[in-house]
């Protein structure tokens, strides 16, 4: 199961509709006899949304693009799977696990990871680290070049970290002290592919 699981890459949490999401809002239909309601406003970009999901007025544009190039394209499913891919290339980085992260990430990021992980292991250091909460995700742009769409999502979150030696003593971090992290990351894919998977192109760490 975990073989498929990884398989699937972000097939199964980055834009892709399954039929179990939620089904975006739709006008109700007119009661016979009556007049069609008028359309609803277009909600407020900037505003947060119940979930905790939101996307900033400077994305709006680069996501309208995107959706009048793939009008399957879901703001809110994205956003959760977006979420999924977090976790999962965290969790794949904090074990050195480099196979699942080639089916994660690519480029430059893809190569920062496996150096950061050889670098861990010359040193005989293992990370004991846990995603406690991710207390935010908000698109913070996104763009339409050509066919090649991008999307910057801001996680706000929440990491108790620890490293470990070859011993497994404990020489830094603490598991019970969460700390706050705000990361960007850049998700990359090409409108009208068969491949439906967005990719991991670009990470930062921001305030």
């Amino acid at each position: 199961m975990i073989a498929l699981f990884v398989g699937l890459r972000l097939y199964a949490v980055l834009g892709q509709r399954t039929g179990h999401e939620q089904r975006p809002v739709t006008r109700p239909e007119a009661a016979p006899g009556t007049e069609p309601a008028a359309a609803p406003a277009e909600p407020k970009l900037g505003a947060a949304e119940p979930s905790g999901f939101a996307f900033d007025q400077n994305a709006a544009a680069g996501i309208r693009a995107i959706v009048a190039a793939d009008p399957g394209f879901d703001v809110a499913r994205f956003l959760e799977g977006a979420q999924g891919a977090y976790r999962m290339v965290l969790e794949a980085f904090w074990k050195g696990d480099r196979e699942e992260l080639a089916f994660l990430a690519s480029g430059e990021v893809l190569a920062a990871f496996e150096a950061a992980i050889a670098e861990r292991e010359a040193a005989g250091h293992k990370l004991d680290n846990r995603l406690v909460a991710i207390e935010r995700a908000a698109i913070d742009d996104a763009r339409l070049d050509g066919r090649v769409a991008e999307i910057d999502v801001r996680f706000d979150a929440f990491v108790a970290a620890v490293t470990r030696n070859a011993e497994g003593e404990v020489v830094a971090g603490s598991l019970t002290d969460a700390v706050p992290t705000h990361d960007v990351w850049t998700f990359r894919r090409t409108v009208g592919s068969d491949d439906p998977n967005w990719v991991l192109v670009e990470t930062d760490e921001v305030a």
